[in-house]
């Protein structure tokens, strides 16, 4: 199934949603408007010829200085009918998503780390607290306007060189440490 395909399967189910195929190289990808995620999400699992019960990924992207801004990147699977699916909701600097927890529970922790890495506000989360960093962190660290004030020397390390006669004793070694009992 491609994104036209799922486009079209999705178009009668959401009314009133104008959705988009995107490029992609690997996984049909479609984009959603924020205002449609919910009923776009519950066609997508609802629907026995859709079937996307495994929401595997909710990710986001930090297009600076492009309007909007973001890309909140869902990456869903349907077992039953072996379909996977790539799909994104933009979202303005200051705006927000609806959260999709209540039709995949998973998605909570994801949302989560989506507000604590970027700062996109997720509307009706359960608990949209920070994850990752410690709650009085100022800022979000994945956006690209973050200040980094690391200065480290660059290091280089010399690659490691053995004899395959070493490379096969020292496979030898660990085979015979592994079948000793300890």
């Amino acid at each position: 199934m491609d994104a036209a395909s799922v486009i079209a399967a999705l178009s009668p189910l959401v009314p009133g949603a104008s959705y988009e195929a995107a490029v992609s190289a690997d996984v049909p990808t479609i984009y959603v408007p924020a205002s449609q995620l919910v009923p776009t999400c519950r066609a997508l699992h609802d629907t026995p010829t859709l079937a996307f019960d495994f929401l595997a990924d909710v990710i986001a992207v930090d297009y600076l200085p492009r309007e909007p801004r973001y890309e909140v990147v869902y990456h869903l699977v349907s077992i039953a009918n072996r379909l996977r699916l790539r799909m994104k909701v933009r979202a303005a600097d200051g705006g927000s998503i609806p959260t999709v927890h209540r039709i995949w529970p998973a998605a909570n922790w994801h949302e989560r780390e989506v507000w604590d890495m970027f700062g996109i506000f997720i509307e009706d989360h359960p608990d949209l607290r920070r994850i990752l960093m410690p709650e009085d962190w100022d800022g979000h660290p994945q956006r690209k306007d973050y200040p980094v004030q690391i200065r480290k020397t660059p290091q280089t390390y010399e690659p490691l060189e053995i004899t395959e006669k070493e490379f096969r004793q020292n496979l030898e070694r660990d085979r015979a440490r592994r079948v000793q009992p300890h």
